[in-house]
């Protein structure tokens, strides 16, 4: 609609007494046209649609042009900027050989359907995406072909790695099985850190492709971060440390067999060292799934808590008691004395192992997860 009928109000109108509320907005004006914001609610409501107000439009979905010509690099550089069709790092430019030699890592064809995203569900609509647009953004996060089904298990989750929430949301990747060691990702010392190729690429590809093939990251449009998340250049890829964990694999724990190679969503705040919170301690001797239980209890309950230990502090939290997930979770979940648990369901506790064993420290955070996709499936 050429002229849809919004009214603004100086923003935020939460955590305001009645008396500014009648102050800032009911007797303020719009910031943006600057009529008084009652006079023009009276007005939108009852001006009378214009012919050209009832003829509806879309927006084509757009991935940008298939071919650029002849050009200098530094020049397909800044065009790609311009467009905003980058995270504003440097790229590598998809060349047809390059693409072509990153859709020889999967068998599915290039033209195949692969998923579909929105920055929100319900209030943008959904932009679908091929295999070969996956690839696209592949190459241009830097990632080796290798890592492609990989990426390709991501962008079949349909979940975008951006939201338009004017919060501050960020994504993490978890990846277990095989895959793991065949393509080299780090699981040992700075798991979590930019120490891997594998790592870095894969997660970058997450956000490019979120941008360019579902609509995402455009600020002021389809993004409204107040503050805005480092996590979301590469996100948080998180390769579990199965060999040091003393539990099954997230994967296995959600149906998958171990040989298979799986990738898993999560969304939420982030994730940030334990010794952060007022309940984590240094002491001679440690009870760290009571330091745990005690962080969580005092967690916000909106994506439920999230655990990324090191296997060292995983395998004193088992020698505790603890020797499945399960039983912690069961644990973790009770409310003290039989009061009304702090999470809404067990399902908002999630605990995950990665990695190096060489001191006693580990994160958290409010993540939820949201889904898995076999990897192999991609292949």
């Amino acid at each position: 609609m050429p002229h849809l009928r919004f009214t603004f109000v100086k923003s935020p109108v939460w955590g305001k007494t009645p008396e500014q509320l009648q102050k800032d907005v009911i007797e303020g004006k719009d910031p943006i046209s600057g009529k008084p914001v009652m006079r023009e609610i009276v007005e939108e409501l009852t001006a009378p649609l214009a012919d050209e107000d009832k003829a509806t439009r879309t927006i084509p979905q757009s991935a940008g042009p298939d071919h650029f010509g002849p050009d200098t690099a530094d020049n397909l550089q800044r065009l790609f900027e311009e467009k905003g069709m980058t995270d504003h790092l440097p790229i590598v430019l998809p060349t047809e050989e390059k693409v072509e030699a990153m859709l020889k890592a999967t068998s599915h064809k290039a033209d195949e359907i692969v998923g579909k995203i929105s920055p929100t569900p319900g209030v943008f609509e959904y932009w679908s995406y091929t295999v070969k647009q996956v690839a696209v953004n592949a190459v241009m996060a830097g990632a080796d072909p290798k890592y492609f089904p990989v990426i390709l298990a991501i962008a079949a989750a349909g979940k975008e790695s951006m939201s338009s929430s004017d919060n501050s949301f960020a994504e993490a990747v978890v990846i277990n099985g095989p895959i793991r060691d065949e393509i080299g990702l780090n699981y040992g010392i700075g798991a979590l850190g930019p120490f891997s190729h594998a790592n870095a690429t894969i997660g970058r590809a997450y956000t490019l492709l979120s941008i360019n093939a579902g609509n995402c990251g455009k600020v002021g449009e389809t993004y409204m971060g107040v503050i805005g998340n480092p996590a979301n250049y590469t996100n948080i890829v998180i390769a579990e440390n199965e060999k040091e964990s003393p539990w099954k694999p997230f994967s296995v724990r959600h149906g998958f067999k171990p040989e298979e190679s799986v990738v898993s969503i999560f969304e939420g705040w982030g994730v940030i060292s334990a010794k952060n919170s007022k309940y984590a301690v240094w002491q001679k001797e440690m009870n760290f799934a009571q330091e745990l239980k005690n962080i969580f209890d005092d967690q916000d309950q909106l994506f439920g808590g999230i655990a990324v230990l090191s296997p060292a502090v995983a395998n004193y939290i088992k020698d505790e008691g603890y020797d499945t997930v399960d039983k912690l979770t069961d644990w973790l979940y009770q409310g003290p004395d039989g009061a009304k648990p702090h999470f809404w369901s067990k399902a908002q506790i999630n605990i995950l192992v990665t990695g190096s064993s060489n001191n006693l420290y580990w994160d958290y955070g409010g993540m939820r997860y949201v889904k898995s996709v076999s990897v192999d499936t991609w292949r």
